[in-house]
């Protein structure tokens, strides 16, 4: 069961993550697989099958705008993400969201004495 719950946790907060590190500077793909796995220790190990859905979904609703930079030498051209005002917009609102549901769940989770 702790697999499920975890997996459940995890989606619904990689939106709101990936247009965080967004909002900090421009990304592509594999560098933020790799941002999110050194900044969380590890514990946000994506596959690119999951984080890709997540860049077209922000991509289709405004969120995020995505350009194509040239490869340089042998390297391939790669798909560069940014966030747009919409994103940074939805960020804030995710962040006072995340604060005011984060603080719920603790007070019915972490109380003392009650069960």
């Amino acid at each position: 069961m702790e697999g499920r719950i975890e997996r459940q946790l995890k989606k619904g907060a990689l939106e709101l993550i990936v247009l965080r590190l967004l909002a900090e500077r421009p990304g592509y793909g594999y560098e933020l697989l790799a941002q999110l796995s050194q900044r969380s220790k590890g514990y946000f190990q994506l596959r690119e099958g999951t984080l890709y859905p997540i860049l077209y979904r922000l991509e289709d609703d405004g969120l995020l705008q995505a350009d194509w930079s040239a490869g340089e030498g042998r390297s391939a051209p790669k798909k560069t993400y940014r966030i747009t005002p919409q994103g940074r917009a939805a960020l804030k609102e995710g962040q006072a969201l995340w604060r005011e549901f984060s603080f719920h769940v603790d007070q019915l989770l972490l109380e003392e004495g009650k069960g």
